[in-house]
């Protein structure tokens, strides 16, 4: 048992028989009252998404997930296809089951799968950086330092990132996969 105020993202607890994953996790204190745990969660097995507020000293069963080390090959119509390194075996996790996750998810990345207890698939840890290519981004403006504010960047991905203004199209870029944030060139 865990209390409330210590779940970080990625971790999954059961609620109510269900196995549900911490998207977002938010101490907010108000100026008035009992501060809150405000938090996105999401249903393993349905993908459903709920905003939730618990109060930080309320208990939940973690679950115990183990990690199988696999690669990201591609996407068919309804699903992510993966590899185990090992065995080559291949793993389907429909799309709907993955949320943040597919903004950096290219050909090739290594990923950690993560399985039950009972060895059903319910998800994937993301490495910490990915290195993508800037496709679409204002052009560089003369004179800018990485102490300016930033203007927006699509990835390949299709993931908007702010970068600094002396970043231009077709550069590849480190992300962090934590907060989909501009690290430094590749």
């Amino acid at each position: 048992m865990t209390q409330a105020i210590d779940l970080k993202k990625g971790m999954i607890f059961d609620q109510d028989g269900k196995l549900t994953e911490v998207l977002k996790s938010n101490h907010h204190k108000p100026g008035k009252g009992n501060t809150v745990m405000q938090m996105d969660l999401r249903d393993v097995m349905s993908g459903a998404v709920v905003h939730k507020t618990m109060r930080p000293s309320e208990k939940v069963e973690l679950v115990e997930v183990s990690l199988k080390k696999a690669q990201y090959l591609y996407d068919d119509e309804a699903n992510y296809i993966f590899m185990d390194q090992e065995t080559y075996e291949q793993y389907m996790i429909p799309k709907e089951h993955l949320a943040d996750e597919t903004h950096y998810l290219l050909p090739n990345i290594d990923v950690e799968l993560k399985f039950t207890d009972d060895g059903k698939l319910i998800g994937i840890n993301l490495p910490a950086t990915v290195k993508m290519k800037v496709i679409e981004t204002q052009p560089e403006i003369k004179g800018a330092t990485a102490a300016g504010g930033g203007k927006p960047a699509t990835m390949e991905t299709g993931l908007v990132v702010t970068v600094p203004d002396f970043i231009n199209e077709g550069e590849e870029l480190i992300i962090g996969t934590e907060k989909g944030d501009y690290k430094s060139r590749a």
